[in-house]
């Protein structure tokens, strides 16, 4: 059992990579292997629209550029989570290309990622979390996914590098998250 990262924030070590590994800490328990992947270190841009994928239809994009890497991991995955920083109330452009271009891969393909378990994970100044998270979910309830709930939205609050830290209510929110992801993925599993 496996369960892929992708975390769309440029700044490393930053409070969203912190809330995965909350959700990895917990996933481990569980016995569930993890893999995180930073889209920071990718150079994957927005999707053109060519419909390339539709065409081939061999899983695929038809730009080489690390998104059929990131495609293939979420086929090989169990579970997915996306997670992102707020940038003005929405996704970082690292993770809209994902969605954007994965998205249209998947349903290109007879919708490669249909009721796999996914999860969004979202670090927030103050406002605009909810619309990340949203985002997030939209991408995965279109792509017939199984999305997981925890105690709250799966958020953390704070500025600085590392101030999700201190959001008590945020950690645990990514624990039960995690350990709802894991039971998810242990019963859908055949």
């Amino acid at each position: 059992m496996k369960v892929v990262a992708f975390n769309g924030s440029p700044r490393k070590e930053g409070n969203t990579d912190i809330l995965v590994h909350q959700v990895f800490t917990e996933l481990h328990k569980e016995g569930i292997e993890t893999e995180l992947v930073n889209l920071a270190d990718l150079s994957i841009r927005g999707c053109t629209a060519c419909y390339g994928c539709f065409t081939n239809r061999d899983r695929r994009c038809v730009i080489d550029d690390g998104l059929n890497e990131c495609v293939q991991k979420m086929i090989d995955a169990d579970g997915i989570i996306l997670a992102s920083p707020t940038y003005f109330a929405n996704v970082s452009s690292e993770m809209k290309a994902l969605i954007d271009r994965a998205g249209l891969v998947a349903r290109a393909n007879d919708d490669l990622f249909r009721r796999k378990i996914g999860a969004a994970v979202v670090a927030v100044r103050r406002g605009g979390a909810c619309a990340v998270f949203s985002s997030i979910n939209y991408f995965f309830l279109m792509s017939q996914m199984i999305v997981p709930g925890s105690i709250y939205w799966n958020m953390g609050f704070g500025l600085e590098r590392g101030d999700v830290r201190e959001d008590e209510e945020g950690l645990r929110t990514m624990k039960v998250l995690a350990s709802n992801m894991a039971w998810l993925i242990k019963k859908t599993r055949i």
